[in-house]
C-alpha cells in the first residue's frame, strides 16, 4: 500500500478560478459547451454473446445463445458510443487514443445496466466510476483538468434594468 502524497479525491478539488492555481500555473483544458463534431472512432470491443434461459423436456434450466439478444445488445451498445462521441468530452478522447478502450468498456456497462433493470448494484457503482475516470461528471472533469465553455451565445442574457431597483436598506425600513 501506498503511503504519503495526494491521493485522487482527498482534499479540495482544485478551482480554476482561486488565486492559488494562478499562482501554480493550473490551466484546465477547455471543451467545447456544444459538443464535439468530429467522427467517432470504430467501437473497439468485440460482440459480445448474449444468452438467454430455457427450459429443456426435462424442466432442466440451462442458457442457450440468444442471436437476436446478442444484436440487440451489440446495436445499443454502438449507440451508447455514437451518443458519448457527441459530448463535449469527446474533444480530448479524440486527442487520446489510449481512452478509448474505458469508453468502450463504459458503453458495454452502460448497456448491459439499461438491458437489466434487474442489475448488481456493484455494475450500477462501477458505472458512475467509469464516468468520472471519462470525465462524464462534474468530479471527472476536475480531476481530468477539463472544464466546459459555454458557446458565445449562451452565455450572454439581457442586461437587467437599472432604474427600478429597490437599495436594501430602504427596503428593511418598509419591513
Amino acid at each position: 500500500m501506498a503511503s504519503g502524497g495526494a491521493r485522487n479525491r482527498s482534499g479540495p478539488q482544485p478551482d480554476p478560478r482561486s488565486g492559488r492555481s494562478d499562482r501554480r500555473g493550473l490551466k484546465f483544458n477547455q471543451l467545447p459547451g456544444e459538443g464535439w463534431a468530429g467522427v467517432a472512432p470504430e467501437f473497439p470491443l468485440p460482440e459480445m454473446s448474449r444468452y438467454a434461459w430455457e427450459v429443456d423436456e426435462d424442466g432442466k434450466r440451462r442458457e442457450v445463445y440468444d442471436s437476436d439478444l446478442t444484436q440487440e445488445f451489440r446495436s445499443r451498445e454502438v449507440e451508447v458510443w455514437l451518443e458519448a462521441w457527441l459530448t463535449p468530452q469527446a474533444a480530448m478522447w479524440s486527442e487520446e487514443s489510449w481512452r478509448w478502450q474505458i469508453v468502450a468498456e463504459y458503453c458495454r456497462l452502460k448497456t448491459v445496466v439499461e438491458m437489466r433493470p434487474d442489475a448488481n448494484a456493484a455494475l450500477v457503482a462501477q458505472l458512475h466510476r467509469f464516468r468520472d475516470q471519462i470525465g462524464l461528471t462534474p468530479a471527472g472533469l476536475r480531476e481530468n483538468g477539463w472544464e466546459i465553455v459555454a458557446d458565445e451565445s449562451a452565455g450572454k442574457q439581457d442586461p437587467e434594468p437599472s432604474g427600478g431597483t429597490v437599495k436594501p436598506q430602504r427596503r428593511l425600513r418598509a419591513v
